[in-house]
C-alpha cells in the first residue's frame, strides 16, 4: 500500500471518528481550524528542513511527487490525521469523564 493511500485513508478515518462515530464535531468549529493553521506552518518548516536538506526521503513510487515547501503533500494529510485524532479522542475521553 501506499504512502498516498495510508493518508488518505487516515484522513477519512479520522474524519469519520469526528463527525459520525464519536461525534465531538471537531472540524466544524473555527477555532480548531485557526489552531491548526499555527500547527501547519511548524510542520511546514520542519518537513521543509527534514526533505530539503534530504534527512528524509521517500521513495518516488509511494507518494504523488506533489510537494510544498520540499515536503510531499501526503506528509501534510497524515499530520492532519495525527493532529485532529489526538484532539477528537482527548475532548471524546474528556466529556467521558466529565472534563471537559
Amino acid at each position: 500500500m501506499s504512502y498516498t493511500v495510508l493518508a488518505v485513508a487516515g484522513v477519512g478515518v479520522t474524519l469519520a471518528l469526528d463527525l459520525w462515530i464519536l461525534r465531538t464535531r471537531l472540524v466544524t468549529r473555527r477555532l480548531f481550524w485557526t489552531s491548526y493553521a499555527i500547527i501547519v506552518f511548524f510542520q511546514l518548516v520542519t518537513n521543509g528542513i527534514l526533505t530539503g536538506f534530504d534527512i528524509v526521503r521517500y521513495d518516488p513510487d509511494t507518494i504523488t511527487g506533489l510537494r510544498l515547501v520540499h515536503a510531499p503533500v501526503e506528509d501534510l494529510l497524515f499530520g492532519f490525521a495525527m493532529v485532529t485524532q489526538t484532539l477528537v479522542w482527548w475532548i471524546w475521553w474528556g466529556v467521558r469523564h466529565g472534563n471537559e
